[in-house]
């Protein structure tokens, strides 16, 4: 089996990347999907995220409140690092599962979608690593359009990254 990681900063397309991929035939574990199920309410990462970050960042429904969230993290890299720290390690183990399960039902290719792939040090996870890359006046039109974000907070998500020429 073939585990290709496919990395990228925020908005440079690893998603239509992946889903490329995936009507090729390859299975797809998204970062973001995981980090989803890792912060399910009244989980033990859950407990430890809002234990750090504080009440106010849920929602009503008790769902971790991803916007608030990241407006704490993404302006503050000490914070950013906290997250980092809890959510990382966890959901390692929960892409290592999911490879896992696929290696068990004979699949030929997985792809591990994940912009933090080095920063998260899941490259060992991974056979090969495949970098999607745009320049930052595209990436910052992509998250205006998709995000809604104004230019500063695009600048500040980009910025919170590894630098795209360490990436590549």
């Amino acid at each position: 089996m073939l585990v290709i990681g496919l990395t990228g900063g925020i908005g440079t397309g690893k998603s239509e990347v992946a889903r490329l991929l995936q009507s090729l035939g390859a299975s797809v574990i998204s970062a973001d999907e995981v980090g989803h199920q890792a912060y399910t309410p009244n989980s033990e990462s859950w407990h430890e995220v809002v234990n750090t970050f504080g009440k106010e960042i849920l929602q009503p429904s008790g769902e971790i409140d991803r916007q608030e969230l990241g407006a704490i993290v993404f302006s503050d890299p000490q914070q950013l690092e906290k997250l980092n720290a809890i959510m990382h390690p966890r959901m390692a183990g929960m892409v290592a599962d999911h490879i896992q399960v696929f290696r068990g039902q004979g699949v030929a290719t997985v792809v591990v979608e994940a912009a933090l792939l080095f920063e998260a040090g899941w490259d060992s996870l991974v056979d090969e690593v495949w970098t999607t890359d745009s320049s930052v006046e595209l990436v910052i039109e992509r998250l205006q359009a998709r995000n809604g974000m104004d230019e500063e907070e695009a600048r500040r998500r980009i910025d919170s990254q590894m630098d795209r020429n360490e990436r590549i």
